[in-house]
């Protein structure tokens, strides 16, 4: 069976992420620009990039290769069709990093927003090692509540990702790092409507 993230529509995903009550897609939007610019880097991997949510704020000026990975090909080709502007630097890659790791490419910060929680410790430990970034900066999700997809008209849009849902956690995933010598450098903390809120962690080797 294919993973369920190969079925979900971008517009059904980015319109639930975007509803006033959710507001996930604008909160990670801001969070991803200082993202973008807290390090002296001249290329990013963008793990599960989506329809490229958070590329408006990429200056091709400040870097030389951004790199897009998903499992979905539509929502790459949406990014791709989204930035023209990018199509120097922006490079999509589709795969499933759950079944392959060896075609990711080096880069010096990996960008991982609400991904971990899909692919799992194990999984993101050795996509990092592939990579091998100077910096890691990754988003979770920290719930109020047992659900981890907010509720909202789209909701089943949603229903086949607790097959492949992992509990993710802030103490796990700086145990997860450390074991692939990545210490912990800052953290912040954006609430949200329904009182969930993003944790960014960054990591540096």
């Amino acid at each position: 069976m294919n993973n369920p993230w190969e079925n979900i529509d971008i517009e059904d995903y980015e319109n639930h992420m975007s509803l006033d009550s959710v507001f996930q897609l604008q909160t990670m939007n801001q969070m991803m620009k200082e993202q973008f610019y807290t390090y002296s880097i001249k290329s990013i991997m963008i793990l599960g990039i989506a329809g490229g949510n958070g590329l408006e704020h990429i200056n091709k000026q400040s870097f030389d290769k951004v790199y897009g990975i998903d499992i979905n090909e539509n929502y790459l080709n949406t990014c791709k069709k989204r930035y023209p502007e990018l199509q120097d630097i922006l490079e999509t890659i589709c795969v499933d990093l759950n079944q392959d790791t060896k075609q990711l490419p080096c880069a010096d910060l990996i960008v991982a927003n609400l991904l971990i929680e899909y692919i799992g410790y194990e999984c993101f430990q050795k996509v990092v090692k592939k990579v091998n970034p100077r910096y890691v900066s990754c988003i979770i999700q920290v719930n109020t509540n047992d659900t981890f997809v907010s509720d909202s008209p789209y909701l089943h849009v949603f229903d086949r990702l607790d097959e492949v849902l992992h509990h993710v956690e802030e103490n796990g995933i700086v145990d997860a790092m450390r074991k692939v010598n990545y210490k912990k450098d800052k953290q912040q903390e954006s609430k949200l409507p329904n009182g969930k809120k993003l944790v960014r962690i960054d990591f540096t080797r």
